[in-house]
């Protein structure tokens, strides 16, 4: 009896040698824990403009992504020249200028969706993508705002969206890089600086 359990405790001690990791993904399974991949910002559904359901990640995988919550009726909205300006130098090089309407400040962009795609094309020529309206703050935020305000999913760049045209730069692995205020206007030095040398970088195979 001695002898028998002797060599079932030699054959537990030699598989858990050959595989040490076994033990603890039992106990995972048995948990129902599984390892994850890390989530990224832009790993979130959002509806475009025209109301067609993307997966940002998806869409934007391996491009690096300026992104700007947006409004018709600001002191800011000039800045939509500088935006689609950006559009037209970098997108070939991997640039995706990305516009989200708010009506959270100010209500400053009242508009329906039609009226927001005809504003943008008469009086600024936007050809970059632009979302449909949401929250930007808030319980009804969207969960791509909820993301990145968050000081649990977004330590380094966290807190409430301030105004109309803050913006967020995310490299080429969907991760966040910088964000600006409004007054920083698109093709200032400090955020021009921090695309070009995002788009200097490969993505990852």
């Amino acid at each position: 009896m001695k002898s028998a359990l002797r060599m079932s405790f030699a054959l537990v001690v030699l598989i858990t040698m050959m595989n040490p990791n076994s033990l603890a993904e039992d106990a995972d399974e048995k948990d129902g824990a599984k390892p994850q991949a890390e989530a990224k910002a832009l790993d979130q559904e959002m509806k475009t403009l025209q109301g067609k359901k993307v997966n940002l990640a998806e869409k934007y995988q391996g491009k690096v992504v300026l992104l700007v919550n947006v409004a018709s009726k600001c002191g800011y909205t000039p800045q939509y020249k500088e935006l689609q300006a950006l559009h037209e130098k970098y997108t070939k090089k991997g640039l995706a200028v990305v516009g989200v309407p708010c009506n959270q400040f100010g209500g400053q962009e009242p508009g329906t969706a039609k009226e927001i795609a005809q504003f943008c094309e008469d009086r600024f020529g936007v050809e970059f993508d632009m979302m449909a309206k949401v929250d930007v703050n808030g319980p009804d935020a969207a969960p791509l705002y909820k993301y990145l305000t968050s000081k649990e999913t977004d330590p380094k760049f966290a807190g409430d969206i301030k105004w109309n045209f803050e913006k967020f730069v995310f490299d080429r692995e969907g991760n966040v890089v910088a964000r600006f205020n409004s007054k920083a206007k698109p093709d200032s030095k400090e955020v021009v600086e921090v695309i070009e040398a995002e788009l200097a970088k490969k993505a990852k195979s």
